[in-house]
């Protein structure tokens, strides 16, 4: 059995986030402008591309592109609810809140439950709630609806589902917020909720228009607004379960929680192929993004090569091949916070694969 990964008590987070350049943190107007206004054309152009074509050949992947499509406009989006896509607070959130509106997510929202509790408490027992694994105790006391809900969630078909119920409807749709920003999510979910129905409107008034019929209107709908909706939901859950599951990342008890073994250790480095990191914008870099959540997606992979040079030693960097996600969720279900070791449902430990050789690559 693999032994839990010691506590580097010698670390700490400071002296990470102190080898990393300060042109990493340099973030032009212009630039995050520049990122958004892409992202929107593509998706824009995809939404159009998808509304003049019924054909299955052409709709199933212009779904997948408007699914990846969304996913960059959100990962601009994420980075403007970090603080670190411009300067100004009041630029943060005008386009922080416009390119989270294909993916109805509330911006106050999203900064209460990511930046201070998520990135707060990075693979904390009980804090961190973002694919917060159950142990074998909790799930032997599951009744059997839930036992199956937990199984599909927590296969390779389950990532968009989990994200759907127990991210965005139960954490932030369904979420009662902390008093102090009462006000800022009800102005989030009027602007979301004022999105949604009017875009759910124009869409069912030009099907009815394009097709005559109201089947055709829930078509274009379904089409041009859910079904995207749905394959974003695949994409952030998928991404987000990557990051911080795998079967030599090892989540600490609530008192033994330390900062630096969090956001060095409990993340990854992936590097995905090219065409893919147009939409993801280097997001999967995850392990600097957790260092400072100052840093742009696009000062990642400098960040990445400073801290490579500094904790190469720590850090897990690898090509990510889709196998591995594969393996990853057949093996990963559960977690025994007491030996700090991964289990099957059965509460049996799981061995962990030998990790790949480091990315060699300096770029």
């Amino acid at each position: 059995m693999q032994k839990p990964m010691q506590k580097r008590t010698e670390h700490t987070l400071a002296a990470a986030i102190s080898c990393i350049p300060k042109s990493c943190y340099e973030n032009p107007t212009w630039k995050g402008i520049a990122y958004a206004v892409r992202d929107a054309v593509i998706y824009a152009a995809t939404i159009a591309a998808l509304a003049a074509t019924d054909s299955p050949l052409l709709v199933a992947p212009l779904w997948i592109l408007s699914g990846l499509a969304i996913s960059a406009l959100f990962i601009v989006g994420h980075d403007a609810a970090h603080g670190s896509l411009f300067a100004s607070s009041r630029l943060c959130y005008i386009v922080g809140q416009l390119c989270m509106l294909p993916s109805l997510h509330l911006y106050e929202m999203w900064v209460y439950g990511h930046n201070r509790i998520h990135h707060g408490h990075t693979t904390r027992e009980v804090m961190d709630y973002v694919w917060h694994p159950s142990t074998p105790q909790e799930y032997a006391a599951m009744r059997p609806w839930q036992r199956l809900a937990h199984r599909i969630k927590w296969s390779w078909l389950g990532g968009g589902l989990y994200y759907l119920w127990d991210i965005w409807w139960t954490k932030m749709i369904r979420f009662t917020p902390p008093e102090k920003i009462v006000n800022e999510v009800r102005r989030d979910r009027w602007v979301v909720g004022t999105f949604a129905a009017l875009a759910t409107a124009a869409l069912l008034g030009w099907g009815y228009s394009m097709y005559g019929t109201l089947t055709g209107a829930i078509w274009l709908w379904t089409k041009l607004l859910a079904v995207p909706f749905v394959v974003w939901n695949y994409s952030i859950g998928i991404a987000v379960y990557v990051h911080h599951i795998a079967q030599d990342i090892h989540w600490q008890t609530r008192r033994e929680w330390e900062k630096f073994a969090a956001q060095m250790e409990g993340t990854t480095i992936l590097h995905i192929p090219t065409f893919l990191n147009v939409f993801y914008h280097n997001i999967f870099l995850h392990v600097p993004h957790h260092v400072d959540m100052r840093i742009p997606f696009y000062g990642l992979p400098a960040a990445t090569r400073a801290l490579r040079e500094s904790y190469g030693h720590v850090v897990r960097e690898r090509r990510y091949r889709m196998r591995d996600y594969f393996t990853t969720t057949g093996r990963c279900k559960l977690f025994d916070f007491d030996k700090g070791v991964w289990c099957d449902y059965t509460g049996q430990s799981v061995e962990a694969s030998p990790v790949p050789a480091r990315f060699a690559a300096q770029g």
